[in-house]
């Protein structure tokens, strides 16, 4: 490649209603996670210049059908290999239609498995699933993470995700949105709670905390919540977190939200 382009990243969809993210070298493609409906994916792979067809694998996070409602239909249409943990098969088979035996490819968590160039790397995070990873895709010195659905930013999260030049890292929720809004009162809990999900302030903390390495990382905000949560109100929680700790967005880390219900900006490293 010319341009000296090593990677490409692109959250597809991110939220509660589906999540997706494509991210390739030169000569392999995946997706994290395939939470829509496949024609929804076809059309978000399309509409940034990639075809179904040429996906390499699809690595599953964990079995919450905003995270699988589209792999079956991707897997068998395209006969593509679906990746997670013998856990997550277990409780999500059931929820993903017939797979062919030879695309169901079983990788253990805390483990790492290459397709072609393209190294994939799985990590635990706290979530209220069966077994939860979170993972970091690496090709030339460059590596790029999903990381959301989880409730506290631990320490083995920062260790995978540190070395990062790009990291989708969840900012769910407002607290305060959270606590006064309309969900019920043990779902409240649920997404506070330690197996939830991230808050905007406590994502803006985890990235003060990434960028102890000096390295210039771009962030991607995810997975916001539709009622918990406004896009103008998590980038600017997390500004201000950041601004306190006298981090300059801009500067000295780039930020981005990925959209709810289409692609967002193709990323190149």
């Amino acid at each position: 490649n010319s341009g000296g382009i090593k990677m490409k990243f692109c959250s597809l969809y991110s939220g509660s209603s589906g999540n997706s993210i494509f991210i390739a070298s030169d000569n392999a493609k995946v997706l994290i996670d395939a939470g829509l409906a496949g024609k929804k994916i076809d059309d978000a792979l399309k509409h940034i210049g990639e075809e179904s067809s040429s996906i390499d694998g699809i690595f599953i996070t964990h079995e919450h059908i905003d995270h699988i409602k589209g792999v079956g239909v991707l897997s068998r249409k395209y006969d593509i290999p679906i990746y997670a943990n013998d856990n997550t098969w277990a409780v999500m088979e059931k929820n993903i239609g017939k797979i062919k035996e030879h695309n169901i490819r079983i990788m253990d968590r805390r483990s790492s498995i290459t397709i072609n160039d393209l190294e994939i790397r799985s990590f635990n995070i706290p979530h209220d699933a069966i077994a939860p990873v979170g993972y970091t895709v690496s090709y030339a010195g460059k590596n790029a993470s999903v990381v959301t659905d989880f409730g506290v930013f631990t320490e083995e999260i920062r260790d995978n995700i540190i070395d990062s030049d790009i990291i989708l890292l969840e900012s769910n929720h407002d607290v305060n949105m959270l606590r006064m809004g309309p969900y019920p009162y043990k779902l409240k809990l649920r997404v506070l709670g330690e197996n939830g999900h991230l808050s905007n302030e406590d994502c803006g903390s985890a990235i003060v905390s990434l960028l102890k390495n000096d390295k210039k990382k771009q962030i991607v905000l995810g997975h916001l919540s539709g009622t918990n949560n406004h896009p103008d109100l998590a980038y600017q929680t997390v500004v201000d977190v950041l601004s306190a700790n006298g981090i300059r967005p801009g500067d000295d880390v780039i930020l981005q939200l990925a959209s709810r219900h289409n692609p967002s900006e193709i990323i190149l490293l």
